[in-house]
């Protein structure tokens, strides 16, 4: 009896209320892209109103001051450090004058920079243009002309041409002792220069790389101790050239398939 009176009493059974699983990770995702996207809008939104705080110009700044730089591209800062269109501002500064080549970037936080390299003029074009050192004519009416340069004339989309055609001639008669003052080419297609010991050669229309080749070749050397007496050599002649005195004399110099009246008769062009 004792027993059954000490036997434990059965507990009641409670009942366990499982709460829900909320899983946070696909919705992590999305949120976080979210408040990126409204992070970066709004970054980008100050960035872009953010104003230029400083320009970085450099260069030589011989022929174009930094003032003229600032004053070309004046109206593109306004648009503020990231707005600026930065290709557009090289544009600018190339179109102006003596401007050869520029290049434009981003200093962060709220700078420009701007290197400019400047024209080296290598010639005189016609009247008062320049040349530079690719034959391109980038001033058509210079203030300041050097009076060191060499001229060159001719049609105006032609340059390149006369320039090339000095440059090459140049360069084979310095190791010789002699120099070219300047090239024309006329409307017609003649060629002439003249050397800077005032002598002129006179080269023509027709065959005019085998004219050259032939002064260079011979007739430079001929010349160089008798300049002084020499007023021009004229290579237009289709076997021969002929040399113009200072005393008024024509005398031919070399005639190696003719007479000197059949090598006269032959001048091709004038």
């Amino acid at each position: 009896m004792a027993r059954k009176q000490a036997r434990r009493r059965k507990q009641p059974k409670v009942r366990k209320f499982k709460m829900p699983t909320i899983r946070l990770r696909p919705l992590f995702t999305p949120v976080l892209a979210l408040l990126l996207i409204a992070g970066t809008y709004e970054l980008s939104a100050r960035l872009l109103d953010r104003e230029i705080g400083a320009l970085e110009l450099s260069g030589p700044f011989q022929r174009v001051s930094a003032l003229q730089i600032e004053e070309a591209i004046s109206g593109e800062l306004e648009a503020g450090f990231l707005g600026a269109d930065l290709g557009h501002i090289r544009n600018l500064v190339r179109a102006l004058p003596w401007i050869d080549e520029a290049a434009v970037a981003r200093r962060w936080p709220n700078r420009i920079a701007i290197t400019v390299s400047e024209q080296v003029p290598a010639a005189i074009w016609g009247d008062s243009g320049l040349l530079n050192v690719r034959g391109e004519l980038f001033v058509e009416s210079a203030r300041h002309i050097p009076a060191e340069l060499p001229r060159l004339s001719g049609p105006k989309n032609r340059s390149a041409d006369v320039a090339k055609r000095y440059l090459s001639v140049r360069e084979q008669l310095i190791p010789i002792g002699l120099d070219v003052r300047s090239v024309r080419l006329d409307d017609r297609g003649a060629w002439d220069m003249t050397l800077t010991n005032g002598v002129e050669v006179r080269l023509g229309r027709r065959n005019v790389d085998e004219r050259t080749n032939l002064f260079i070749g011979i007739v430079a050397d001929l010349i160089t101790g008798r300049a002084g007496e020499i007023e021009h050599v004229d290579m237009r002649y289709s076997n021969g050239f002929t040399v113009g005195w200072k005393n008024d004399e024509k005398s031919p110099v070399s005639e190696p398939d003719s007479t000197q009246q059949e090598m006269l008769a032959l001048r091709d062009d004038r």
